[in-house]
């Protein structure tokens, strides 16, 4: 189809009819809202679990010692994270050949069932060996969902967003695990706070989880009102969904798989983990920060950091989504060690300073933004639609659960094996400096690709979409009212 030819209905017309530019700025924020209300659950769900971990690793895990504990409690934490990979596959296959909005359905009743289970779930002491077994089991179905629940979200915003502005769109996206993490550290505060130390302990730990299936039947109610992604629509009319999704993602998309896993994913998530996951459990448990104190510094410094995971997407629609992913990742592996060591400094009871260690979180916070802000669209715009679903996920997931979700238990691992509670910091030192050779060596700058140019033009399915703009023809505008 010519630049100049008016596009089919199906294609002009998303989720809502935009017969303004003030319409399409509505109906953008609701699909926005719709898919991060999910989203944000599912990283509540995911954290709370994380979150509670001084408080739940007797519990499920008891042991002789605290550190046994939560060593064990941060392995079935991790199996979560290891499964993530084969929720991508699963639920990109579903997002590949029967549509966005299903598959993202679908992982919000399996994360939001599970969770809730945990709230339910008798203690060791109660049903002995049993408990951490179906602990494990109700982690891995929740790793499986949210392999699912972050591509279906963020695919579903990009297909709906304009060209130009697809990065600061997504960004939206990006807020949510940050948001998630942020309300589960309030909940749970809120809910310690109110029911006293005691019976927090006893009982209380259970709130935060069984909350969630309130919050799921909300998000449920909203994305059943949406309707497929018009690009995801259109591809169906013209017969070039895939027959084969995981086949044709694994067997032509392995090189965009591993570029993009290596060169972007991999160093995001040890920065996002590190900033955001490592650095509360480096001030509870490593420096022996109170509770309240210790969310509380944390949770003031996603507050303050939030709002630049939308500067940092929107300026990305400007410069370029490379750039700034590939700045994060040296800031972070440069300044690592000397932030720590400020940490150490300032939670130290001689010398204890709150508000100091709240800007050394927010420092770390801010390289977070910065990673994370332009993936999505980063991710979206390298793999053909046909496959992006199960191409994107995949890389994500391998990033974020492998790379990213062991991070804590490796850092504190190899803090245990050096004898210093720094020594573990050269993991997400490492893996950031090889994102940085990587990307910046071999990952095409993607900001000018048009997603909509598979549907607008019958360009051949084995053209590497997203590869390098270089390859791509002149861009032709995104489908218009």
């Amino acid at each position: 189809m010519g630049a100049s030819q008016k596009p089919s209905s199906s294609l002009s017309t998303p989720s809502f009819p935009f017969s303004s530019d003030t319409n399409r700025v509505r109906s953008m924020r609701y699909i926005v809202a719709a898919s991060s209300m999910g989203t944000i659950i599912e990283w509540y769900d995911f954290y709370i679990f994380g979150s509670l971990a001084v408080f739940l690793a007797p519990v499920f895990f008891p042991s002789k010692t605290l550190g046994t504990s939560l060593i064990l409690y941060l392995g079935t934490f991790a199996a979560g994270f290891a499964v993530r990979p084969f929720g991508a596959l699963v639920f990109g296959r579903l997002g590949d050949k029967i549509g966005r909005k299903y598959a993202f359905l679908l992982t919000i009743t399996i994360m939001g069932s599970a969770t809730t289970i945990i709230g339910l779930l008798p203690s060791y002491q109660t049903i002995g060996l049993l408990a951490p077994a179906i602990l494990l089991f109700i982690r891995m179905l929740q790793g499986l969902a949210l392999g699912g629940e972050y591509g279906g979200a963020a695919i579903y915003v990009a297909e709906h967003a304009p060209d130009e502005k697809r990065g600061y769109w997504t960004s939206y996206i990006q807020t949510t695990a940050t948001i998630g993490l942020f309300l589960s550290l309030i909940v749970i505060l809120a809910t310690s706070l109110g029911l006293g130390a005691t019976a927090f302990n006893d009982w209380g730990w259970r709130i935060p989880f069984l909350l969630s299936s309130v919050l799921v039947a909300a998000a449920l109610y909203i994305r059943w009102r949406l309707r497929e992604t018009p690009l995801f629509t259109r591809l169906k009319e013209m017969g070039k969904t895939a027959t084969s999704p995981i086949k044709e993602s694994l067997g032509r998309d392995w090189r965009l798989i591993l570029l993009a896993l290596f060169g972007a994913t991999a160093g995001q998530a040890v920065v996002w983990y590190t900033g955001q996951f490592y650095a509360l459990y480096f001030l509870q448990t490593i420096r022996g920060v109170d509770k309240v104190t210790s969310y509380a510094i944390v949770a003031t410094a996603l507050a303050l950091g939030t709002p630049l995971f939308i500067f940092f997407g929107r300026l990305s629609d400007r410069i370029g989504r490379k750039k700034i992913i590939m700045a994060g990742c040296g800031l972070a592996a440069a300044t690592y060690y000397p932030l720590y060591m400020a940490m150490t400094y300032f939670s130290d009871k001689a010398s204890f300073n709150a508000p100091a260690l709240t800007l050394l979180v927010l420092t770390q916070v801010v390289y977070v933004t910065m990673v994370y802000g332009p993936i999505a669209a980063l991710l979206v715009e390298m793999f053909p639609g046909r496959t992006r679903y199960t191409s994107l996920s995949l890389p994500y997931h391998l990033g974020n659960g492998e790379f990213g979700g062991f991070t804590p238990v490796l850092v504190v691992a190899i803090n245990v094996a050096a004898g210093s509670i720094l020594a573990g910091l050269i993991y997400p030192i490492g893996v950031a400096l090889v994102t940085l050779v990587i990307g910046s060596l071999y990952i095409k700058e993607t900001k000018d690709v048009s997603i909509w140019k598979e549907v607008e033009e019958m360009v051949p399915t084995t053209q590497p979409i997203g590869r390098s703009t270089d390859s791509l023809p002149e861009k032709i505008p995104s489908p218009k009212p």
